[in-house]
Order: C-alpha cells, then structure tokens, then sequence
C-alpha cells in the first residue's frame, strides 16, 4: 500500500468534516456533530489494515472511522440530515453510523460500549469457523470504564480475534489525560491482563498501519487480543463545528504545537518531497473530492424527511 493511497483517504475525510463545520450554521443538520479534524490517521491507518469482512465498532467520534471503512457517504451525510436515505434511516444521527456491507457494524455513544460488542463479535466469528477480526476504536477515557477491563480479561482468556484501538487525543470532554490518569502508560493497563499493547504516533498514518496490521495478523492467527494506543489530538471543539481554546482546558501553544504535526500535511510534504505527488495533482485531488463530498451534501440536502408512519418501525419495546 502506498502513502498516496493513505493520503488520498485522509484527505477525504479532512474535506468531509470540514464541509460539516462550514455548513453546520446552515441549522439544517438538526443533531451534535463531534468531529476528528486532525485525527485521520488513527481511522485512515487502522482501517487499511482490515478486510471488508472485518467488524469495526466506533464511538461518538465516528465520520472518519466510517468513512475510513468504506462507508457510504451519501448514507452518512443522509443519516446526519435526519433524512430516510441515511443508514439509520435518519433515526440516529452523527452518532450512530453503521455500514455492514463495509464491515462498519455500528457507532455507539456510551463510552467504552463498543468493547464488549467487538469481543461479542469476536467469539461470534470464532463459534463460526470464520477468522474475521473485530476492531473496536475507543477514545482514552474508555480505558476507565469497567467493560474495558472485563472485556480484555475475556478476549485474552479465550484468545478472541480483537484489536482494541485507543485513539489517545489526551482529553475527556475537557479534562486532560493527566488529571485522570496517574503517571502510567496506558498501554500497562492491558499489559495487567497479558494482553500484548503498543503505543505509537497517531499522527504517523503509515505507523498506525503498521502496527495494526501485526495485531490482526496476531488475532487472525489465533493468538488472542492486543490493544493499541495511538496519541493524537483534536482540533476542533468536542462537540460542535467550531474551534475551543477560549475555554482554557488546553492552550494555544499546545494546540498550536499539535496543529503542525497534522497527519494530512505531513503525508502531503512527503509525497510531494519524494516526487509522488505534484502540487498541481494535489490540487486536482482535492477538487474531484470536493465535488464528491458536494454531491453527498446535495444529496442529503434533496432526500425526504421520514414519513409520519414509519415512525414506530425498528422500535423496540
């Protein structure tokens, strides 16, 4: 896999969400948004390293996991206007994307949720003679839920195909990592229940790749759970289109200092450094995907509202 293929995917999502925040004001997208402006490389580079077959469960945070796995776009951006088209036929909104023909199986809201449905669907794949790996991407305060440690102490027991991803962007909400957590390694925290961990750049797409595509070859194997942590950083407001800083929980040298390590660039510099990409095809990329991403927005934009009597269906009581 080259770097421009990983660029190109990266790229896509940035052009994605930043369209979100644009338009946002427009007061048409009638739901939260929590946007991974500066994150790509986490979803970009993990998902790479799994089949379509592969199960992947997301959090609130989930545009650029979904898209990362091949979800639709015009389904999201439906889903996102509350409109029939989308995948969850407008029920859900930004937080409840999911794509099964993608491998994307669902978003969930409630922190650290998706772990124990990952496993569940890890030991589903083992019960049916089928070496899919489930993949389940949390943010770093889902390490201090209780189902985290019960899920991993589970997958490793039973040497379940899973992969847990930790997208380490250092805040809950607005609290940092440290005011959380004492000076340990996340990474320890798995290592306590002999699940192999690797910390690496969250930043790096190529890393992220990398080192889960050794987890999943590990897991497909047959050798049990590994959970990786990917520092990285958020850009934007937690949840929202717009920009924080004024709130004081970080400041704006750190947000500056992250800002220039942004994973999109940093892909740019390099291909065009290593001669694989020109400027003029860079700008070109960017506007064939600009056009696609327009044409989801039109899409969503034109697609009905559900109708009054389908408002029972799928509803469990």
């Amino acid at each position: 896999m080259s770097l421009r293929s990983f660029y190109e995917d990266m790229l896509f999502i940035r052009l994605a969400e930043e369209t979100i925040a644009r338009r946002y004001a427009e007061q048409e997208m009638r739901c939260p948004v929590h946007l991974s402006v500066g994150q790509e490389a986490v979803a970009v580079g993990a998902c790479r390293a799994l089949r379509r077959t592969d199960k992947l469960f997301s959090t609130h945070r989930c545009h650029a996991h979904y898209l990362a796995k091949g979800g639709d776009l015009k389904a999201m951006m439906a889903e996102i206007y509350g409109k029939a088209a989308g995948c969850c036929g407008g029920r859900g909104g930004s937080m409840h994307l999911f794509d099964p023909a993608a491998g994307m199986e669902l978003s969930v809201p409630i922190v650290g949720s998706s772990i124990p449905l990952a496993v569940g669907a890890a030991l589903a794949a083992r019960q049916r003679g089928r070496d899919d790996v489930a993949v389940p991407i949390v943010g770093d305060a889902a390490v201090e839920e209780g189902v985290f440690h019960e899920s991993l102490n589970f997958a490793r027991h039973h040497r379940l195909p899973v992969v847990v991803v930790c997208e380490n962007n250092l805040f809950s909400i607005y609290t940092p990592l440290a005011d959380r957590q004492p000076g340990r390694p996340l990474a320890d925290l798995a290592r306590a229940h002999d699940v192999p961990a690797v910390h690496g750049d969250g930043n790096d797409v190529m890393a992220v790749h990398d080192a889960t595509a050794e987890a999943v070859d590990r897991a497909r194997r047959g050798d049990g759970p590994t959970f990786l942590v990917f520092d990285t950083y958020r850009w934007r407001e937690h949840c929202g289109p717009n920009y924080d800083n004024h709130l004081g929980y970080r400041t704006e040298e750190e947000f500056e200092a992250w800002r220039r390590r942004c994973p999109v660039a940093a892909a740019r510099r390099a291909l065009i450094a290593d001669g694989a990409l020109t400027e003029d095809e860079d700008g070109a990329l960017t506007e064939t995907l600009a056009a696609r991403i327009d044409a989801a927005f039109a899409f969503a934009v034109e697609a009905p509202l559900p109708t009054p009597e389908t408002a029972e269906t799928h509803v469990y009581a």
